[in-house]
């Protein structure tokens, strides 16, 4: 009976994991509907990275970035060529990854609830904010999966180690969450803050745990060491540029008199508002970010969330009260209520302040993107909550609530999926947002004769994601709107156009009236070529 179990309960994760790889590969060149320039960038970075050899720790071209995700997309590229599905590969893996690691961590954090783990990854893996951002190029989504996996090899460390028998080999989690733990400072700038979710958590352990520090000392000395080596060459990066450190940061920070007009509380009292009105009342604005004016939850989880935090507050409040009792002698785990509830509590807010301490464009999903896994932890303990209190009841009414969450939760996953595969992918705002117009152009040069010159009218940045998909492409020139001179009138040539500067293609017509204007209409997005008549 025990092993049918536990076949059910991997193979409904299994299930869950491939739902996950599903709702995050399904229809990849479409949805999102084009290559934003800041992704673009990051694969332009990577493609010279690729063909050079010259992978760096960090990029410092539109306002720095960490290296090691840009250089995992040019590993991508090399195994199997640029693409828009290589580009987004790294993403899709760390998306994935985070299902997995919420799963694990809540395994290791809820010990006695096994279904709650099941419940977490599977909201992880239908969630719109999740799946999101695991479709886009952007470094930021390293950060879930990085914290999820520290903290579950950290616990298990604490779980399996014991001093009194001395089982040393179990030393090595601690050794894997240090090593993770550092790659963080490669992965994107809100981690920086992450090290604080640690101090509160070993304050939990201090607290607690009688003889904590004499017991564990190993194990967090082998943190500390593979946490620096991991680390490192980000941090000597950053000793030997200084100027890298607050490259992004500094200009939008509620520190800056110029952001905060001189009224720092108010600000603050501003942001902290919007960041945590979007997960229920008032979403990011950002049709790259979310769905707005959508909150970022949808009703149900949104719901659950709000519950599950106020329970998870619950909790912690009640161990406080038991701390002396609960204080071990120094023989049995650390791990108790108190610590649990600690580690969530304090992982939620303190990955918020990446957005409360910035104004620009709040609310902010992406800022607060280390906040995802516990979000949904706390929507798990909801569900959980009404399971125990069912089967306190009757094993009926336990059977009957278990079927109306089973109910529940495919509605979640169903309504999640039709709004982002949907509505939020064929929205004309999301083509706009991510700039259609040019991920179309590119895909046209594609199919152009190698020996036409193409001339693509074009910004510094806008023009990326074009020459990210024709990197090997022959003939294809880029200019700025005042080099319009520069185009070879005697050469068979066409000049492509996106569709905020249709006024350039009538300059061009003015200039030589053999030119003439044909319109590229595509789905939700349209571009002008100019060529002869």
């Amino acid at each position: 009976m025990k092993n049918k179990k536990k076949i059910i309960h991997y193979s409904v994760l299994a299930g869950i994991l491939l739902l996950a790889t599903f709702l995050r590969v399904y229809n990849i060149d479409n949805a999102p509907p084009g290559i934003y320039p800041d992704e673009a960038n990051n694969g332009t970075n990577a493609y010279d990275a690729m063909v050079s050899g010259d992978y760096q720790w960090f990029y410092p071209d539109n306002n720095g970035r960490e290296g090691l995700y840009i250089n995992m997309i040019g590993i991508s590229f090399k195994l199997f060529n640029v693409s828009m599905l290589t580009l987004k590969l790294p993403s899709i893996f760390f998306g994935i990854l985070t299902v997995l690691g919420v799963y694990l961590l809540c395994r290791e954090l809820f010990r006695k609830k096994p279904h709650l783990a099941l419940i977490a990854s599977y909201l992880t893996a239908v969630s719109f904010w999740a799946i999101n951002f695991s479709r886009i190029g952007f470094r930021a989504i390293m950060l879930p999966a990085i914290l999820t996996f520290t903290f579950y090899f950290l616990f298990r460390g604490l779980r399996t180690f014991d001093p009194i028998k001395k089982n040393y080999h179990h030393l090595y989690n601690f050794a894997i969450a240090g090593l993770i733990f550092g790659l963080g400072m490669h992965s994107y700038i809100a981690f920086r803050i992450a090290p604080l979710i640690l101090i509160m958590t070993l304050i939990a352990l201090l607290i607690t745990y009688r003889h904590f520090l004499k017991n564990y000392w190993h194990g967090i000395l082998l943190f500390m060491i593979f946490s620096f080596l991991s680390a490192a060459p980000m941090l000597w990066t950053f000793h030997t540029h200084p100027e890298l450190v607050n490259s992004r940061s500094g200009s939008i920070s509620i520190l800056s008199e110029e952001v905060n007009e001189g009224d720092l509380f108010g600000t603050l009292a501003e942001t902290v508002m919007l960041s945590l009105a979007k997960f229920n009342f008032y979403g990011d604005p950002n049709w790259r970010h979310g769905y707005p004016p959508y909150p970022t939850l949808e009703l149900i989880t949104g719901i659950a969330f709000l519950f599950g935090i106020i329970y998870s507050f619950i909790l912690f409040c009640k161990s406080c009260r038991t701390i002396k009792k609960e204080r071990h002698s120094g023989i049995s785990s650390p791990i108790n209520t108190f610590v649990v509830q600690t580690l969530l509590l304090s992982w939620f807010f303190i990955m918020l302040i990446p957005e409360f301490m910035t104004r620009e464009g709040l609310p902010h999903a992406l800022r607060s993107i280390g906040a995802l896994p516990v979000v949904y932890i706390f929507a798990a303990l909801t569900f959980d909550f009404i399971l125990t209190k069912a089967k306190e009841r009757s094993a009926q009414t336990h059977a009957i609530t278990l079927a109306l969450i089973l109910i529940t939760l495919f509605y979640v996953g169903l309504f999640n999926t039709i709004k982002y595969h949907i509505f939020w992918a064929q929205h004309p705002k999301v083509a706009f947002s991510f700039n259609k117009d040019l991920t179309d152009i590119g895909r046209y040069v594609q199919i152009l004769p190698s020996e036409q010159t193409k001339y693509v009218v074009t910004g510094s940045l806008t023009r990326l994601p074009i020459l990210l998909l024709n990197e090997q492409t022959d003939n294809l020139i880029f200019l700025y709107d005042h080099e319009l001179d520069q185009i070879d009138h005697t050469q068979n040539f066409i000049v492509l156009i996106g569709n905020n500067d249709k006024y350039l293609a009538t300059v061009l017509t003015e200039q030589d009236p053999d030119l003439i204007v044909t319109t590229h209409d595509r789905a939700n997005s349209h571009f002008y070529e100019v060529h002869k008549k």
